[in-house]
């Protein structure tokens, strides 16, 4: 699958990604190596990772980015205040479609042509995501 989709911007995710990583590393030097320590690090990792992809499609007018982003400012609060009721067609192969609206972020609120579209973006920034962290993970072990 090519990652080369016109609605996503490398350079401002990898940009904000950078940035964030720089942020997270000057807060929380490696010296502490405890395993809480360690997931607390990985999880800032994480939502970096996923805030620099959402905002670097935000431009993309797409669902998924709006909803990832929405997630990120308001992860403190209960997952149920996050639901949305969907109304299922009848044409749908309804446990798969039920899946696929879980794992695309907003998508629970989405028609079956809508959520095809915004899976398919989502899955080329994902993509992208990985493809930019192997090169700086390939990077670091090079150095």
């Amino acid at each position: 699958m090519t990652t080369d989709n016109p609605n996503f911007n490398k350079p401002i995710f990898a940009n904000r990604f950078l940035r964030a990583l720089s942020r997270i590393r000057r807060n929380q030097p490696n010296n502490n190596s405890n395993p809480s320590s360690l997931r607390r690090r990985s999880k800032k990792i994480k939502i970096a990772a996923y805030a620099s992809m959402a905002s670097a499609a935000a431009g993309s007018n797409k669902a998924w980015s709006r909803a990832l982003i929405r997630r990120l400012r308001n992860r403190r609060l209960p997952r149920s205040s996050l639901h949305h009721r969907v109304v299922v067609r009848e044409t749908e192969p309804v446990g798969r479609v039920d899946e696929l609206r879980q794992l695309v972020p907003g998508g629970r609120g989405m028609d079956f042509d809508t959520l095809l579209d915004e899976t398919a973006h989502y899955v080329q920034c994902l993509s992208a995501q990985v493809a930019l962290m192997q090169s700086i993970a390939d990077s670091i072990i090079m150095d």
